[in-house]
């Protein structure tokens, strides 16, 4: 059984799921125009990983093989109609900007992954824990993505918090400058593309930099 140190590195850096196993991208790349779009739908996304995985754990003793993924599949679609109809409920601006999105969640490649492959083998505390961790991962990158493309295109910062926050979230906006035009790449899908690569380049030589530093230098020959 992995450790909750183990874990809980694995989901937010090591195994991250949008930087390493590169999974759920459809829904990263797509909402990710903003930084309350991505933690709009991070949050969702959080949400029912925890969920399915401490669910999926508990009842992982009681289910046949022959019909795990059908009863997995049924448990996320509930807890993501749940959550939409929550989120319509009580953010329905939000709710509106992040549109299919929600339901999409569904479909999340990373959630069933999680919920097969390790909440079905594990007790309910770890489970819990790496649908939390990996939940927050995927948080993370999509609130990063969120800010790089809104920085670039927009020239603001959590524009449009009051969709998540409430009215009085307006002061939260920050405006880079005030005459910048935009730049459109970058809120279109290309831009998600390149963006989403640099984070990924920037993991990778983050991750490269103490095994470059432990490489021995290479000893000078004598007479030169």
């Amino acid at each position: 059984m992995t450790d909750n140190a183990e874990i809980t590195r694995n989901g937010l850096w090591g195994n991250n799921v949008a930087l390493v196993q590169l999974l759920g991208l459809c829904p990263l790349l797509a909402v990710t125009s903003t930084v309350v779009n991505g933690i709009g739908l991070g949050i969702a996304t959080l949400i029912t990983l925890v969920l399915s995985n401490t669910i999926v754990s508990l009842i992982r003793g009681f289910v046949r093989k022959e019909v795990r993924l059908p009863v997995f599949v049924l448990i996320i679609a509930s807890l993501v109609t749940i959550i939409e109809l929550a989120m319509k409920a009580m953010f329905y601006d939000l709710y509106l900007v992040l549109g299919i999105f929600i339901p999409l969640i569904v479909t999340n490649c990373a959630i069933i992954g999680r919920a097969e492959g390790f909440a079905s083998r594990n007790p309910v505390g770890p489970a819990a824990l790496d649908g939390l961790m990996m939940g927050l991962g995927f948080l993370v990158v999509l609130a990063l993505l969120g800010g790089l493309r809104e920085v670039i295109g927009f020239g603001t910062l959590f524009a449009n918090a009051e969709l998540m926050f409430g009215e009085g979230a307006q002061v939260l906006t920050i405006t880079l400058n005030p005459d910048y035009g935009g730049f459109l790449l970058a809120i279109l899908p290309p831009g998600a593309f390149f963006g989403l690569a640099l984070l990924i380049v920037a993991k990778n030589w983050l991750d490269l930099r103490p095994v470059q530093r432990a490489e021995p230098v290479s000893a000078v020959p004598e007479g030169l």
